[in-house]
């Protein structure tokens, strides 16, 4: 299998998803916008992975490569590839399909519960996810839902947080392959965004608990697993 990654900034990664990766076999490649703006072909890949990235999907004035990464997104999507899309990812699968993005009402960044809103689908991803689950938030952006797109998630702030299109697409506005270390990075990549307001909490509150990262990670595993049994 050929996963190809699309990585906006060097401290957002693919995080716990390279251990699931690599128990599996994966051939990996990665096309680091941030250094240089290429991209593969649809035929070069099996699954395309969108990370995050502090940049809105309507910067391409000043980030050019945004215009040819979602005419990939959307050709991926069009071929029945798996395109799983985290945060900026989300927002950029929205953004390909022809859906608005745009700024929230607050800024989401760390560890907050989603819930399933009313009439969520209870297949696929969705099913893998509790009433209520706490996990790991940094967006300030939101969305429109795409055009054949199923919610499953919201939040108490942010109505779209997780979605699906067929059974080989979704997007999650949170993160779930989030480990310690890559929270640290993203910290420190992104810590002008840590002040003081309800849904922003401190450094030292998003690093306590440990264990909380280990409960994501499995959940990761199992969207990726149950992505998997697509193909």
């Amino acid at each position: 299998m050929r996963v190809h990654v699309l990585q906006h900034v060097p401290f957002e990664g693919i995080g716990s998803m390279q251990r699931w990766m690599d128990g599996r076999g994966v051939t990996i490649s990665t096309s680091r916008l941030f250094e240089k703006p290429s991209l593969p072909r649809t035929g070069e890949l099996d699954w395309l992975i969108v990370m995050g990235g502090p940049m809105s999907v309507n910067d391409e004035e000043a980030h050019p490569w945004l215009v040819p990464e979602k005419k990939l997104i959307a050709q991926c999507v069009e071929s029945g590839k798996t395109v799983l899309g985290i945060c900026l990812g989300a927002q950029l699968i929205a953004s390909a399909l022809g859906a608005r993005v745009f700024p929230n009402g607050c800024k989401e960044i760390g560890w907050f519960p989603v819930h399933w809103p009313k009439g969520a689908p209870a297949a696929g991803p969705a099913r893998l996810f509790s009433d209520g689950v706490e996990v790991f938030h940094w967006h300030g952006d939101t969305f429109d839902l795409p055009r054949g797109a199923a919610l499953f998630l919201e939040s108490d702030v942010c109505a779209h947080q997780a979605f699906t299109i067929g059974a080989r697409v979704v997007g999650l506005q949170f993160h779930l392959e989030t480990t310690p270390q890559s929270a640290a990075a993203l910290i420190a990549g992104s810590r002008h965004e840590i002040v003081p307001d309800a849904t922003i909490q401190t450094e030292a509150e998003m690093l306590a608990r440990p264990a909380r990262f280990l409960l994501i990670n499995q959940l990761m595993d199992s969207v990726l697993e149950t992505l998997h049994s697509e193909v």
